[in-house]
């Protein structure tokens, strides 16, 4: 993907969240997505496609067969080891969505285009999907263990 978009001009800016979104849209396919076909017994099979209109706009897409949930940003805990995939992909994309056909497959798209907003974008996303420091966390001080150790 990388390489394919540098050649048709795309900014590396772009090139770096479409590469992070895919990689979310992948692991969600895989994680929570029926192969495409329908049967649980596929090959693990997913669909992945990535174009750039005229005005510059970039859509990533990943189909696969479904699941039993549809796909929605979680609000996972500060310790939770996932869950934050759709936050991440909301935080540096233009616009998100998901797309049904007759077939039962489900496309997640998600358009990334570089313009004005992207350092507005790239602060909230830290703002949005890191971890607390360690004066937010109620109770948790580090420097009193660190004393101890004198």
């Amino acid at each position: 993907m990388r390489d394919h978009l540098r050649t048709g001009g795309v900014s590396e800016t772009v090139i770096d969240d479409a590469v992070l979104i895919l990689s979310e849209l992948l692991s969600n396919a895989c994680r929570h997505g029926r192969p495409l076909g329908g049967s649980l017994a596929g090959d693990g099979d997913v669909r992945v496609a990535w174009r750039v209109d005229a005005s510059g706009r970039l859509t990533v897409e990943v189909t696969d067969g479904g699941g039993p949930t549809r796909p929605v940003p979680a609000t996972p805990s500060v310790t939770a080891h996932g869950g934050r995939g759709l936050n991440i992909i909301t935080a540096l994309a233009k616009d998100w969505g998901v797309r049904d056909d007759v077939r039962g497959e489900v496309t997640v798209w998600v358009v990334v285009q570089d313009d004005v907003c992207s350092a507005r974008r790239r602060e909230d996303f830290a703002t949005r999907v890191t971890a607390p420091s360690v004066s937010q966390i109620p109770g948790l001080d580090f420097a009193d263990a660190f004393d101890e150790l004198d």
